[in-house]
């Protein structure tokens, strides 16, 4: 039985796009270093990850291009909305990360920014590769085709 402390998962932002743009390898789990403010603008839901990327910059890995609007009620002390924001990860995850980019080619695309079980703010980030034109249409093909079998199916029995 849970107790009453414990909270569930609660996703604030999603990138929907991400699957369909590119080729996902592997996903981690990372943590984000906010200032306060940021973290009261993002409990309010408006924080957007869409056109955002994750950047190696001397040996750490940085949040690039996510919009976290400005907290209201925080009048001089607010923050930048379009700010870098320092990625916290592990020794290991931070070089094979900065690895695969440098080496294959990848990108690291954030999919999801949500607080986990003890209200911390993380990022799931994703390590991935472009994906071409006909590997997109591709992709719709199957996933319309997919569509259209279980409407068979579902009709037949």
């Amino acid at each position: 039985m849970a107790e009453k402390n414990q909270r569930a998962i609660k996703i604030v932002a999603e990138n929907r796009k991400a699957r369909y743009n590119y080729a996902i390898e592997d996903t981690i789990e990372a943590g984000v270093m906010l200032t306060g403010t940021e973290v009261k603008s993002i409990r309010t839901g408006k924080a957007t990850i869409a056109e955002s990327y994750a950047d190696s910059r001397q040996g750490e890995i940085w949040l690039v291009n996510a919009t976290i609007p400005e907290y209201l009620q925080a009048n001089r002390f607010n923050h930048e909305p379009k700010r870098p924001r320092k990625l916290l990860l592990h020794k290991k995850q931070i070089s094979k990360l900065i690895g695969a980019i440098e080496r294959e080619g990848m990108t690291l695309i954030p999919l999801k920014l949500y607080f986990n079980e003890q209200g911390r703010a993380k990022l799931e980030l994703a390590l991935a590769k472009g994906k071409k034109l006909h590997d997109k249409r591709e992709t719709e093909k199957k996933r319309d085709w997919n569509r259209e079998k279980g409407r068979l199916l579902r009709a037949r029995g």
